[in-house]
């Protein structure tokens, strides 16, 4: 049988590159990668699905999903995870000292279905008591204007969320018209006038794995409904191949015999990561081990998030999440 043609438009990452340099097949697959800025890569495929099989913003995928679009679905492929209490910034000398004091300020976001966005207004929400009804939001582009939402909103009554196309998020920090912003891409004047909320940010991030037991999941890996349709067997080979990419890239960074990546004490901080997160410590799947278990916890809240803060139209569970074939693989 003829390999069946597909392509795939992914960020460059170590966890994946042994199936995007063809390391490792993806069976009964020929596979053509484009390598294309993340920020591209979304709108592309959000608006027009130009490629096959792509990575994609979480918070864009369950907006789509909660509208049951058809013409996507997400496999348990977490391509990037990151803790976002990092992305809150404020104008330095700010009397905004703590998150707590963020209650009833101003606060400019870049899209208010960013999946980061998603976590972070969670975060005040769930784990700190913050009503986001008492915050007004700004929505614009981090460092440059005119930027706007990819997905239709179904803003909660009473959010004060407010579109601003002729200033950026960066400019209105500075000028006093914003008390912060929200954004996964740091705003050009950090350390010149604009500092972090929380600059000891990683201590707070692990604690608030302990105490949740959520590990962000920022992009995951989707395909186009119809060749899962036609071509059912593809979800499947595609998660095995890249559960197996993942897992080799996490044995060469546990590698204490060479430099595997160009930093110190990778193989010393590949072990702490276990010792937080599990031996694997990036997770793949859902299902009862514990990286699974995991992967529930975040998805349950993310999808709660979602759903409170307007970006999905109806409550997701985790398991619409993905094709049923595929869930059954992992005895959910």
């Amino acid at each position: 049988m003829n390999p069946l043609p597909l392509t795939l438009a992914l960020g460059p990452y170590d966890h994946t590159r042994d199936v995007t340099d063809g390391a490792i097949p993806v069976e009964g697959v020929a596979l053509r990668t484009l390598n294309l800025p993340i920020e591209e890569i979304f709108y592309r495929f959000t608006l027009h699905r130009e490629w096959d099989i792509s990575e994609m913003s979480m918070g864009k995928y369950i907006a789509l999903r909660s509208q049951d679009d058809p013409g996507i679905q997400a496999l348990p492929i977490f391509i990037s995870r990151a803790f976002r209490h990092s992305m809150f910034y404020v104008k330095e000398g700010s009397a905004i000292q703590r998150p707590e004091d963020l209650a009833g300020k101003r606060i400019g976001v870049p899209e208010w279905a960013q999946t980061a966005g998603v976590y972070g207004r969670g975060f005040l929400s769930d784990y700190l008591g913050i009503d986001l009804k008492g915050i007004t939001w700004v929505q614009s582009g981090v460092n440059q204007a005119g930027r706007s939402e990819k997905v239709k909103l179904h803003l909660p009554d009473g959010m004060q969320y407010h579109p601003v196309k002729d200033k950026s998020l960066n400019e209105m920090l500075l000028s006093g018209e914003l008390d912060a912003i929200m954004s996964a891409r740091p705003p050009i004047a950090l350390g010149k006038g604009v500092v972090r909320l929380m600059p000891d940010y990683q201590v707070a991030e692990e604690q608030y794995f302990r105490d949740t037991k959520i590990f962000p999941i920022m992009h995951g890996l989707v395909v186009r409904g119809p060749v899962l349709q036609e071509y059912p067997w593809v979800g499947m080979n595609l998660v095995k191949a890249f559960t197996q990419a993942k897992q080799q890239s996490m044995e060469r960074l546990s590698d204490v015999t060479a430099s595997h990546a160009p930093f110190a004490w990778m193989a010393e901080y590949a072990n702490r990561m276990k010792s937080i997160f599990g031996e694997d410590f990036f997770p793949y799947g859902i299902g009862p081990d514990a990286g699974g278990q995991i992967n529930v916890a975040t998805l349950d809240a993310f999808c709660k998030f979602g759903h409170e803060q307007g970006i999905c139209a109806r409550r997701l569970s985790v398991e619409e999440l993905f094709p049923k074939n595929v869930l059954s693989s992992f005895k959910v």
